[in-house]
């Protein structure tokens, strides 16, 4: 990975990895419960918020302008810009809160229509609760565009640790008392949905100092008549249009999985987080760290295609080193990742079984999904959204038709348990995935040429998968199940190792560089 990419990828890390913890303790005191299902609805309600203004927003509109002016030297018009976005942001999502706080019965109708009676009445409770948290991490987001804007990389995606940690100690303290009746577990959940709005302002407040110094002129006011303002809010209207088409694309699959049954919405959530490491990690490090360089370019038409085609294409192969073991570990072992995760209290085997069946469904889409956004991040740095934002709408389209027949219909048709929906679910999205993915590499060949991922190249990378995941599964038949953690601690880091040991050998220039930088950690040469 470049320098960006890896300091984005080792934030988010330590991000992820603080949300697994924070998701194990919850799995642990609420599993597949009523209330589990009522807390993981709730808290993707108000989400709509932060995805929608937030960093992706931010990224394909703010970002851009923002980073072309510091890369000409106009520090003053940057702080103004800066200022304009930011004070805009706070009006607007401070609005929206309010509004959203009085429609949640509304929002949770359209988004959990399997729910009734006390379960939804405590998620309306819990979404109430959440939203004004929310709202301040949009700011968190304006923040985490000037940082990315000016290099600062590491400190906004580790930012969400303190959020993190104000919900583990939470969960430390107040479950083990809570969670043994369907009543205490509600008030658990409650005392959590506060913890994530104090934790939400800490996350700001990480961020804040470093965004005041790195940007000294910044002015906090409303400035429509700024040209460049302006610019950013031409760019806004369809990224925000198309990021709600992508978000919809989950809502989508949180209202499938809340008709599937009891647990669904749970499992999916805890699911989903497993399933955004490797995406966040290495989908979006790279693509962050991308999108200010790819802005900044400067010079001829040609001279700019020239340099977008080349960081496109590293960019690409970068994330397919890494996404593809992600998607065979996923495909092959996922029970072990599971089990490793989340096998405990409250979650048994049978729930890792069930979340094995949905984290193979998500292997289908995943590395289109990490590959779009790398592509969806070349036309915002070429100053067009509204080509990303077509192929979003088809995209949450092709999700929708094929989830509903996925998740509802084809269950009973070939003679399963319904609950296996949700691994159809996940299924079903990643080939709307790669349709979207696909239609973006097209639409960028008139002006960049054909840049993907060489075939040879990802013959390589699933072979080398496909030998680890062997490894991992001769672990798993000479240690057995009964003990998940010391599987996971044997087998993961062996599939890890022979992948990497594996790749080195076929003469994978990233595997090479990152065996080089394992040898240094552990003292070689």
């Amino acid at each position: 990975m470049s320098a960006g990419a890896s300091r984005v990828a080792a934030g988010i890390l330590l991000s992820r990895l603080f949300g697994l913890v924070r998701n194990r303790l919850l799995g642990h005191f609420l599993g597949t419960s009523d209330a589990g299902d009522a807390f993981n609805a709730a808290i993707r309600i108000p989400n709509i918020l932060q995805n929608l203004f937030g960093e992706g927003v931010l990224s394909a509109s703010f970002v851009p302008t923002y980073s072309r002016l510091l890369a000409e030297g106009d520090e003053e018009e940057a702080g103004r810009v800066a200022g304009a976005v930011g004070s805009l942001l706070a009006l607007t999502s401070t609005v929206l809160v309010l509004l959203g706080i009085l429609l949640t019965p509304v929002a949770v109708a359209i988004i959990a229509p399997g729910f009734t009676g006390d379960k939804r009445e405590l998620t309306i409770r819990l979404v109430q609760v959440m939203f004004p948290g929310v709202g301040v991490l949009v700011l968190s987001a304006w923040g985490l565009g000037v940082l990315n804007s000016h290099r600062r990389f590491f400190l906004p995606y580790v930012s969400p640790v303190a959020m993190n940690l104000v919900m583990i100690a939470t969960l430390l303290w107040f479950g083990p008392a809570m969670s043994s009746g369907a009543a205490g577990q509600a008030r658990l959940t409650v005392v959590l949905a506060w913890a994530s709005v104090i934790g939400s302002v800490a996350q700001l407040l990480v961020q804040m100092p470093t965004v005041l110094r790195v940007e000294r002129r910044l002015r906090l006011r409303t400035d429509l008549a700024n040209r460049h303002v302006r610019t950013v809010l031409t760019q806004f209207a369809p990224v925000f249009v198309g990021r709600g088409v992508v978000q919809l694309s989950g809502y989508v699959d949180n209202v499938l999985a809340s008709l599937v049954g009891a647990g669904a919405v749970a499992l999916l959530s805890y699911a989903q987080v497993i399933t955004m490491l490797p995406v966040s990690l290495f989908g979006m490090s790279v693509s962050a760290a991308e999108l200010p360089a790819m802005s900044g370019t400067v010079g001829t038409d040609d001279e700019i295609a020239r340099v977008l085609r080349r960081r496109l294409s590293d960019g690409l192969h970068r994330i397919a080193f890494y996404v593809i073991p992600s998607s065979m570990a996923f495909l092959a072992v996922g029970d072990i990742v599971g089990a490793t995760l989340y096998q405990s209290g409250r979650f048994g085997r049978a729930d890792v079984i069930w979340m094995w069946g949905v984290l193979a469904g998500s292997a289908v889409g995943l590395l289109a999904g990490t590959l779009g956004r790398l592509y969806a991040s070349t036309w915002y740095a070429l100053r067009n959204a509204r080509t990303p934002l077509r192929f979003a709408v088809m995209r949450v389209v092709l999700t929708l038709a094929f989830g509903w027949a996925a998740a509802l219909w084809l269950p009973g048709a070939i003679g399963v348990d319904a609950k296996w929906g949700v691994a159809g679910l996940t299924a079903s999205a990643g080939v709307a995935a790669w349709v979207e993915c696909l239609l973006l590499r097209r639409s960028l060949v008139p002006r960049l040429g054909d840049v993907g991922v060489d075939r040879p190249y990802q013959v390589k990378l699933w072979a080398a998968a496909l030998s680890a995941a062997a490894v991992a599964w001769g672990v798993k038949l000479v240690l057995g199940v009964g003990q998940p953690l010391v599987l996971g601690v044997v087998a993961l880091p062996l599939y890890g190792l022979t992948y990497l040991a594996t790749t080195a050998s076929l003469g994978i220039p990233e595997a090479s560089a990152m065996a080089g930088r394992v040898r240094r950690l552990m003292g070689g040469r």
